[in-house]
């Protein structure tokens, strides 16, 4: 399997290679303010959890979630991690998009309102549509993650809630899962 890499104008998305890795991207985004709509900080075993299903869905798909370094550049954070976004096959327990492409993110706190997940997102979505053949993406959050929600939109994504669905391994208000989706055709005819 070809290890899946890609570069913007800005960043590099690329598979987690080491305890290195996984060890800078948890530090930047395993903290209460990038934890706040995704039901909190991560345990020890948590951590081990997730690293675990993202090895797991590279395994089984050739995609997952992606490392996000910003390309050294001389610039704000040049060389750095900056989180992850790449794409999945949905899984939640009773969700109403279960084995559907699923694009998410999770970046550092200061690396907020720069555009950077939006720059990753746009890559995830072209490689989802092109290289992994989609005929469309999902996304989730709740209510309450505003920037989140906010992205999707400024993706092209459409509110679909319809496909809303309660999550139950969560309490509210991390239970209410909403859904925004976006077609191939929808994508590939954006302005």
């Amino acid at each position: 399997m070809v290890e899946f890499h890609v570069e913007t104008e800005r960043l590099c998305l690329r598979e987690f290679r080491s305890d290195a890795d996984w060890a800078a991207f948890l530090r930047h985004t395993n903290t209460p303010q990038v934890m706040q709509w995704l039901a909190g900080t991560l345990s020890d075993k948590a951590v081990a959890a997730q690293r675990q299903r993202v090895e797991n869905c590279v395994a089984a798909n050739g995609f997952c979630f992606w490392l996000v370094e910003r390309l050294d550049d001389g610039g704000w954070l040049a060389g750095e991690v900056l989180g992850f976004c790449g794409l999945k096959r949905a899984d939640a327990p009773g969700s109403s998009v279960t084995g559907e492409m699923e694009i998410g993110w999770r970046f550092r706190a200061d690396s907020w309102g720069r555009g950077y997940a939006r720059e990753a997102a746009c890559a995830a979505l072209t490689a989802g549509f092109g290289r992994f053949g989609a005929e469309r993406i999902v996304a989730l959050t709740v209510v309450g993650n505003t920037p989140s929600w906010g992205l999707m939109k400024r993706l092209g994504m459409v509110r679909r809630e319809d496909l809303d669905y309660a999550d139950a391994r969560y309490d509210p208000p991390f239970r209410d899962t909403i859904v925004y989706a976006i077609t191939r055709e929808q994508w590939e005819n954006a302005p």
